[in-house]
C-alpha cells in the first residue's frame, strides 16, 4: 500500500485490501473513503469487504464512487459532505489514488 498524505487531514492510495485496514488505522486516519464503483476490475474487493473490516477495525467508512474519466459536480458535492461528516483524519482510495487527490483538490479549490 502507497499512502500519498495531501494534507494532514487527507492522503490517498490506490485500491486497498482488508488486511490494509490495520495499518491504515495505525498510521492515525480515522475515516475510509471508497470513490471506486464496484465491479472497476476485475478481483477488486467490493465496497462491502472493505466497509465491513473498516468497521470492524473501529473506523468510519463511506463510499462516494466516481466513474473514471466522468467526475461531475455531484460527485466532487458528495465528496465535500463526506469529509465534513466524518471524523478526520480521511484516508482515501480509487484505483491509482488520482480520482481521490483530484477530488479533494477541487473541493479545495471550490472552498466546498
Amino acid at each position: 500500500m502507497d499512502i500519498k498524505k495531501i494534507s494532514d487531514d487527507y492522503a490517498v492510495s490506490p485500491q486497498i485490501a482488508p488486511e490494509d485496514i490495520a495499518a491504515i488505522k495505525q498510521a492515525g486516519y480515522k475515516s475510509i473513503v471508497c470513490n471506486r464503483p464496484d465491479g472497476e476490475d476485475a478481483g477488486q474487493p467490493t465496497v462491502e469487504t472493505i466497509s465491513k473490516a473498516a468497521k470492524e477495525a473501529g473506523l468510519s467508512f463511506r463510499h462516494v464512487p466516481v466513474v473514471s474519466g466522468a467526475m461531475t459536480i455531484d460527485d466532487v458535492t458528495d465528496m465535500a459532505t463526506a469529509l465534513r461528516e466524518l471524523p478526520g483524519p480521511v484516508f482515501a482510495y480509487c484505483r491509482s489514488g488520482t480520482r481521490s487527490a483530484n477530488l479533494y483538490g477541487i473541493i479545495q479549490e471550490r472552498g466546498l
